[in-house]
C-alpha cells in the first residue's frame, strides 16, 4: 500500500546561507559563495578556488534554538553541546542543520516515538581534512594523539552523534553514492516510511570536508574548474555555459525532515513538499565518465514511479556542475526525456551559487528545489552568457517568479550512479 510522504522540516549551514532564511535570500538575490579558499593547507596546491563556509561558530548556532529548548525542556541543546563541541567541522554542521529542520518540523513538540524514527547519513568519506590535520602530530608526538580519532574519522561519528542528541532509537545508516549521496538519502528514507519500517526519518548531508590531496587529485583528473578565471573566482563555476572548465568544490551540510503524510496531519504540520517518487540506477562503470543513458534511465524511472509526466514537470533542478562533459550529457539526457516540452520547463543549477557540494548536494539542491516553490521564483543561472542549448527555458542572471507545482531534482555521482527525485509543492493543513 502506498504512503504519501511529505517533507517538514529543512535545516541547513553553506556558504550562502547559515539557516533556511539567508539561504533563501541569497537564493532570490543570486548571490556566490564562491571565492579564494582561504584554508592555510590549500596555499601549496593548485586549487584556490571555492565556496567554504566562513565564519562558522558551533556555540553562537547552538545559541539561537534556546528558547524552544527551555521551553519544551528537551535538554538537546545540552546534548548537542556534550556530544559535538570537540566534533569535526563535518559533525557540527550536520547537528546544526538537524536543529533547524527539527524545529521547523516541530518534532521539539514530540508526538513521534523515537522507535519509530529513522535516521540516514547521506555521504562517504566526508572527513578526509581531518586525519590530513592530523599527520603532521602524529609523526611529532603519537602517544599525544586524542584517542577520539578512532570514532571522528568515520563517517559513523555522524550517525552516533545526532542519534543520541536527538534520541532517536529506529533504523539508521550511513549511505555512500558520491555525488548522487543526497537524493540517494532522500529516496532510501522515502521507501523505508512507505514500507512501514518507520514513521519519519531524518536524512542529513553531511559536509565533506575535502582535503588538500583530494583537492589536487580532482585537479589533475581535469575535473575541476577555475584555470581560465584563475584571478576571478565568481566567474569560475557556469554551469552550461560554452566557458564551462570543470566543477568548483562548495561546503555545506543540510538536513531534511521526512514523515508519512498521515503522522504529519495527525501532528498539525504542514508539509513543505511532498516526495512523489524517486530513483537509484547504475551505468556499470567505475569510471568518473557519465552515461546519457544511465541518466535518461533514472528520470524517466522517477516520473514513472510518481506517476507523472514529463509534461507536469514545471521545474528542474540539474546536476549542473560546470564540467563539460557532464553538462553536455546531461544535458542531451534532458532533451531525450523532455522532448519538445522542453522550452516550457524552467532550468537552473544551484551549483552555480554554491560550488558542488559532493555528498551533500542532493539535500542541498533538494532544499533548494522547496525554497523556490514555496516562495514562487526559480533563482539565477550564474554566468550562464553562452549557454550550450539556447532552446532550454534557462533563468536568467536575475531571479524570476514562477509558480511551480510539480519539480524534478537531478544528482549523478562518479563509478556510475544515477538520481532524481521528483517533488510536489506542500499542502497547508494546520
Amino acid at each position: 500500500m502506498e504512503k504519501p510522504v511529505v517533507i517538514t522540516g529543512m535545516g541547513l549551514v553553506g556558504p550562502i546561507g547559515q539557516n533556511i532564511n539567508e539561504f533563501t535570500s541569497a537564493l532570490k538575490n543570486g548571490e556566490s559563495g564562491i571565492g579564494w579558499l582561504e584554508k592555510s593547507s590549500a596555499s601549496s596546491i593548485t586549487v584556490k578556488i571555492g565556496a567554504e563556509i566562513r565564519d562558522f561558530s558551533f556555540k553562537s548556532g547552538l545559541l539561537q534554538y534556546s528558547p524552544w529548548d527551555s521551553q519544551y525542556g528537551e535538554g538537546i541543546l545540552q546534548r548537542a553541546e556534550q556530544c559535538a563541541h570537540r566534533s569535526p567541522l563535518t559533525v557540527q554542521t550536520s547537528v546544526l542543520s538537524a536543529l533547524e529542520a527539527w524545529q521547523g518540523a516541530r518534532l521539539h513538540q514530540g508526538n513521534i516515538s523515537p522507535y519509530r524514527f529513522g535516521l540516514v547519513i547521506a555521504g562517504n568519506n566526508l572527513n578526509q581534512q581531518y586525519p590530513f590535520d592530523f599527520y603532521q602530530k602524529i609523526n611529532q608526538s603519537p602517544e599525544y594523539l586524542n584517542p577520539r580519532y578512532a570514532l571522528h574519522y568515520m563517517d559513523t561519528d555522524h550517525l552516533g552523534t545526532l542519534s543520541e542528541i536527538f534520541e532517536i532509537r529506529g533504523e539508521g545508516f550511513t549511505l555512500g553514492g558520491a555525488s548522487a549521496s543526497g537524493n540517494a538519502g532522500i529516496y532510501k528514507a522515502y521507501q523505508l516510511i512507505q514500507w512501514g519500517v518507520v514513521d519519519a526519518c531524518m536524512v542529513v548531508g553531511g559536509l565533506t570536508d575535502l582535503s588538500p590531496l583530494e583537492l589536487q587529485a580532482f585537479y589533475n583528473l581535469g575535473a575541476m574548474g577555475g584555470k581560465h578565471f584563475c584571478n576571478e573566482p565568481g566567474k569560475a563555476c557556469r554551469p552550461f555555459d560554452k566557458r564551462h572548465e570543470g566543477f568548483i568544490y562548495g561546503q555545506a551540510g543540510g538536513c531534511l525532515i521526512l514523515e508519512s503524510l498521515e503522522s504529519s496531519k495527525k501532528r498539525g504540520v504542514s508539509s513543505l513538499a511532498e516526495i512523489l517518487g524517486g530513483s537509484l540506477v547504475l551505468d556499470g562503470n567505475r569510471l568518473p565518465d557519465p552515461s546519457e543513458d544511465g541518466e535518461v534511465r533514472a528520470m524517466e524511472s522517477a516520473l514513472s514511479m510518481s506517476k507523472v509526466s514529463a509534461d507536469q514537470v514545471d521545474y528542474l533542478n540539474t546536476h549542473g556542475t560546470s564540467s563539460p562533459l557532464g553538462d553536455e550529457t546531461e544535458m542531451r539526457a534532458v532533451r531525450r526525456v523532455f522532448k519538445d516540452i522542453l522550452p516550457h520547463v524552467w532550468i537552473n543549477a544551484t551549483k552555480g551559487l554554491t560550488g558542488h557540494c559532493l555528498c551533500s548536494a542532493g539535500v542541498v539542491e533538494c532544499i533548494a528545489t522547496i525554497i523556490q516553490m514555496k516562495e514562487g521564483f526559480v533563482h539565477p543561472n550564474v554566468n550562464l552568457e553562452n549557454p550550450i542549448d539556447s532552446q532550454c527555458r534557462w533563468v536568467g542572471p536575475a531571479s524570476v517568479q514562477a509558480d511551480i507545482q510539480i519539480a524534478m531534482s537531478n544528482s549523478f555521482g562518479f563509478g556510475g550512479i544515477n538520481s532524481t527525485i521528483i517533488l510536489k509543492k506542500g499542502t497547508e493543513y494546520r
